[in-house]
């Protein structure tokens, strides 16, 4: 497995790939991998693609008083896991050679980073689609490769593609979830172990809306409130948002019509976890 810390290494390497008629597929990272991490590796792998990771720490996507510099990082343990499902080759640049002196450069989308996180975390999403269209110009995948857990950032990454006419296909991976139903996450590490336990109390606060939708409930108000109770009962939480919205542009619904999201962000200790799940009214109904 190649590790490349330049930009010009990394087209270097590409240009090989094509040369050898192979197509590159590509996930992003910002590193301290867990399972969610490996199954988007495994599932570019299973695409027939040279793999190719990047990871890097976007200080862009921080903003004042965030986990920036506590954010957990292990290159070495992330490099033995990225080669033991076939990754080959890494991308890991400092902050130097993404963000050169001078750089000036902002991206923005503009409607789908206003809601949910973007309306928590001012200016998120303007760092997540920067580092990104700079990512996708220097490694020019074929097909990229995001999780679902993040579902608002997948949104804004697919509306980038298609508003800047990019010839890269993003594929949407499912939610990894421990036995228990947490999301896998890097931030979990923050958690001690009362919150750890306590955390699981998100996943059973959706697997709850999904049942009632799938007995009738088509109420967005019954659904939120269901849902914001559950999570509100556990000490432990500390609820950030609770939406539910529309699966295409996170604008709020007042009905399950269609395919619709519910979102939420919930701080447990000094971790901020975010879950989701997508539900649809049943053919029929």
């Amino acid at each position: 497995m190649e590790i490349l810390r330049t930009v010009d290494s990394v087209r270097q390497w590409v240009r090989a790939q094509r040369e050898a008629g192979r197509a590159v597929h590509f996930v992003p990272t910002m590193g301290y991998f867990h399972e969610g991490h490996l199954s988007l590796m495994r599932r570019a792998q299973h695409d027939n693609g040279a793999v190719i990771v990047s990871i890097f720490v976007n200080p862009l996507q921080f903003g004042a008083g965030e986990d920036y510099n506590r954010y957990p990082r292990d290159f070495e343990r992330d490099r033995q896991m990225a080669q033991s499902v076939g990754v080959e080759a890494i991308f890991y640049p400092d902050v130097a050679e993404m963000y050169p002196a001078g750089y000036q450069t902002e991206v923005r989308v503009k409607e789908l980073s206003k809601p949910l996180c973007g309306r928590s975390r001012p200016g998120h999403f303007e760092g997540v689609a920067t580092v990104v269209l700079k990512l996708f110009n220097i490694v020019t995948p074929d097909r990229a490769y995001f999780g679902m857990k993040d579902y608002q950032q997948l949104r804004v990454i697919q509306q980038l593609v298609r508003d800047m006419n990019l010839p890269i296909e993003i594929v949407p991976c499912p939610i990894v979830r421990e036995p228990d139903g947490l999301a896998m996450s890097s931030r979990n590490v923050y958690l001690t172990p009362e919150e750890r336990t306590a955390a699981t109390v998100l996943y059973r606060s959706l697997q709850w809306a999904q049942a009632q939708v799938e007995s009738g409930e088509r109420d967005a108000s019954q659904l939120r409130e269901g849902v914001f109770q559950r999570i509100a009962a556990e000490p432990l939480a500390r609820i950030d948002y609770v939406e539910v919205v529309d699966a295409e542009t996170l604008q709020p619904v007042e009905r399950i019509d269609r395919p619709t999201l519910i979102a939420l962000a919930v701080f447990f200790g000094k971790a901020r976890l975010i879950d989701n799940c997508i539900v649809a009214p049943a053919a029929g109904y």
